[in-house]
């Protein structure tokens, strides 16, 4: 009973601040109550919302200038990847533009989305079929070779003077000390060998070049491409960790020495690591697991750090599979040898 007296008491109060109750009027509307605090908050806060609505328009308006000043997608591509991204096309009341900006938001934010879901090696292939394509429609044969060759050459040097020979003369330095130089030897192999591949690849004739193989070797030559551009990225810019440089030195040594078996021993070592634990389980309690010191960044599984990383391991494997092919040695040191009289065309 005191609760609902103090009660009244507190809104008796609230009203006669507010001059709603005079002589004439025993009772009030609760709307009139509502517009009485609403005149005085915007008596009060008046000027800071008439501002903070100039800046928020001023933040609209340079919003749109950065839009208009890029270029807006067309509507179709922006449907497209809006349902990429498994996002609405159109939300109520949103324009094509206010959906672009949303679609740039989500690109920004989650650049990533969805990325593991997709099949790699079918889109290599789509963009294979598509380039045989696009050679048939043109009428300019010559034009289109070069610019295809141009195309698939673009993600390695085209210097001649790069060669076999000249590499190893560079490898005679190689895991030294000298980091940029082991880079530059890794990066200058690993090139040679893509342009080996492309130069390969582009020695078949135009009927073999749509059969089923030649189909599939030039759409993982295209994938393993796309892998190895992180690696090459990181290789030129000279940020390559210093565990993942000491394994591909070793790798890059025994490919030169034409030792495929020592750079399979080394690319393992790399890729699955030999750690006792190599997800990482090393304190379960109080106590330090047994051979703990053993785990350290060298003896962890590489590929299973992150996606990226483990699509450049697979194609830096790819590559050196090519490597044993384009230059044979003694079967004891090769990784699987099978003959060329061998192998079923």
């Amino acid at each position: 009973m005191d609760i609902l007296r103090a009660e009244i008491a507190r809104k008796r109060k609230l009203l006669e601040e507010k001059q709603l109750l005079n002589s004439n009027k025993k009772y009030f509307k609760r709307g009139e109550l509502l517009a009485k605090e609403k005149e005085e908050y915007f008596q009060k806060f008046g000027e800071r919302e008439e501002q903070a609505e100039t800046t928020s328009s001023g933040s609209c308006v340079t919003s749109t200038d950065v839009t208009s000043e890029h270029s807006i997608l067309p509507r179709p591509e922006v449907i497209r990847r809006l349902r990429e991204r498994c996002e609405p096309i159109l939300l109520f009341g949103e324009t094509e533009n206010e959906a672009f900006r949303r679609l740039r938001q989500c690109e920004i934010t989650e650049p990533e989305i969805n990325r593991g879901f997709r099949n790699d090696f079918q889109e290599a292939m789509e963009q294979v079929d598509q380039a045989y394509l696009d050679e048939i429609l043109t009428s300019h044969g010559a034009e289109s070779s070069s610019s295809r060759e141009k195309t698939s050459a673009e993600d390695f040097s085209e210097d001649d003077s790069v060669t076999w020979e000249a590499i190893q003369e560079m490898a005679k330095r190689l895991g030294r000390g000298n980091k940029d130089h082991d880079m530059n030897v890794i990066t200058s192999l690993l090139q040679y060998v893509l342009k080996l591949w492309n130069n390969n690849l582009n020695e078949c004739s135009p009927a073999e070049r749509m059969s089923t193989k030649m189909k599939i070797a030039r759409a993982t030559f295209t994938q393993t491409r796309v892998y190895m551009k992180p690696l090459f990225r990181k290789l030129k810019n000279k940020t390559l960790p210093e565990d993942i440089l000491d394994s591909l030195t070793d790798i890059a040594r025994a490919l030169l020495e034409r030792n495929y078996i020592a750079a399979s021993d080394a690319y393992l070592q790399m890729a699955i690591g030999n750690a006792p634990w190599p997800i990482g389980v090393t304190m379960v309690g109080i106590h330090a697991r047994t051979g703990r010191e053993k785990i350290f960044s060298k003896n962890v599984a590489h590929v299973l750090n992150d996606e990226t990383q483990r699509k450049y391991i697979q194609g830096l494997k790819r590559l050196m599979t090519k490597c044993q092919e384009f230059f044979p040695t003694n079967p004891s040191r090769c990784v699987e040898y099978v003959s060329k009289k061998d192998q079923v065309e």
